[in-house]
């Protein structure tokens, strides 16, 4: 791999932004502002060259495995397509949130091991590094093979515990982010023979191909696992504690949760939602990330917490792309023109905050000996950002530069 210097951008580093240039050589950093010494020039001025994104939680994928409602596509081919999407929005390194339940369809197990395979045979023609968060819904027994095999793989994943079988039941009269601890006994359930729960399950019927009838009772047969339900998170997570792999809990909204889920191992508090589980959260040192819509948008589509808010408190983290991958930049764009936080201090959320919870030392940052896994973005001042280039190990994994980069302004920081 033939050296690259990328001369004269407005570079993102982890305490400052200043006009740089980085030396790339071998899928590294090599050196910051040394000479040419016969690099390939790639002129850069007028533009940001930082650190590209660490994604710990995406689900975008499935919209190209399922583009509507009942209409699959070649995994493989959907694949292909999210990695050429990743590069072209400044992501090097992507957890796919793969979700693993007992639901039938886009969601099942059955579609679980299609994903699994595929990326185990694209693993040479991916651009990203594409990983797999098993986002495993703990109703789910029939994951733990799966979850076993990839544990078991070369590409470490993260195991995030989701229980939207609890929730999904949860009496009308309780506010959702104000639901009980999932494993208390007298968990308040709803009546699922109301017109209210049959509408309510009406769209992840459709997302399973059943009626709305069948789903009903497919979720009671689920729900008469529920005593077993501790003792299989217990196993698994041991399992992902010996292969090493990060841990999340997702959705906690009570102190007791997040308490449980931590002394199994899993370390990261993903989308709480309640303050209350924040403030816990970062007490025990935890990571705590919400979605990169939600800061981009100005706030929860589901009514959680305002990223934003969260931000300037110092109660979140990490920004993952969650459902829309451009999200990413565009919550740090946001953020920026919001005056939330220090450019620098953003960046963080999406690359070297990320890379550190997932247990990835060797990215995130801008600085020599580590990877180079860089975006460089077109940002004029007062408009949107748009990647130009972005580099995964070094490899050029997407390029939308001009034949000659005509300097202009910089953007104000």
């Amino acid at each position: 791999m033939s050296a690259e210097l990328i001369e004269g951008a407005r570079v993102i580093f982890g305490d400052r932004v200043e006009t740089a240039s980085v030396r790339i050589e071998g899928g590294r950093i090599t050196g910051i502002d040394v000479a040419r010494d016969g690099a390939a020039v790639i002129p850069a001025q007028g533009r940001f060259l930082a650190p590209a994104f660490v994604d710990v939680h995406g689900d975008a994928f499935e919209r190209q495995i399922m583009p509507r409602p009942g209409v699959m596509v070649d995994v493989e081919t959907a694949l292909l397509e999210t990695d050429r999407q990743l590069a072209a929005n400044g992501i090097a390194t992507a957890y796919h949130a793969l979700t693993l339940s007992w639901e039938p369809g886009l969601r099942s197990v059955d579609t679980g091991w299609q994903v699994v395979f595929a990326l185990e045979a694209l693993r040479g023609r991916l651009t990203a590094d594409n990983r797999l968060q098993l986002r495993w819904e703990t109703f789910c027994a029939e994951a733990e093979p799966l979850i076993a095999h990839v544990l078991s793989g070369p590409d470490r994943p993260a195991l995030a515990f989701n229980d939207h079988t609890t929730s999904a039941l949860l009496h009308p009269e309780i506010a959702v982010h104000d639901r009980p601890f999932d494993h208390v006994e007298d968990y308040p359930v709803t009546d699922i023979t109301t017109e209210a729960f049959l509408h309510k399950m009406g769209e992840r019927a459709k997302r399973s191909q059943m009626t709305t009838g069948d789903f009903v009772g497919l979720i009671a047969r689920v729900w008469a696992r529920r005593a077993e339900v501790p003792a299989d998170i217990a196993r698994l997570a041991a399992l992902a504690k010996r292969h090493g792999a990060p841990m999340l809990s997702h959705d906690d909204s009570q102190v007791e949760t997040r308490d449980w889920y931590r002394a199994l191992g899993a370390k990261v508090a993903e989308f709480p939602m309640h303050e209350r589980v924040f403030h816990a959260a970062r007490a025990a040192g935890d990571p705590i990330v919400l979605g990169a819509p939600n800061a981009m948008r100005g706030g929860s589509h589901l009514g959680s917490p305002g990223a934003a808010d969260m931000i300037a408190r110092g109660l979140c983290d990490i920004l993952a792309s969650d459902y829309y991958y451009p999200a990413m930049l565009g919550a740090v764009a946001r953020l920026h023109a919001d005056r939330v936080a220090p450019l620098p201090a953003l960046w963080k959320l999406v690359s070297s905050n990320p890379a550190t919870a997932m247990g990835l030392a060797d990215r995130g940052r801008i600085a020599t000996g580590l990877r180079a896994d860089l975006v460089l973005l077109d940002w004029p001042d007062g408009h949107a950002p748009a990647p130009l280039r972005t580099w995964v190990a070094g490899r050029a994994g997407y390029s939308a530069l001009p034949t000659a980069v005509a300097p202009y302004l910089e953007p104000a920081l």
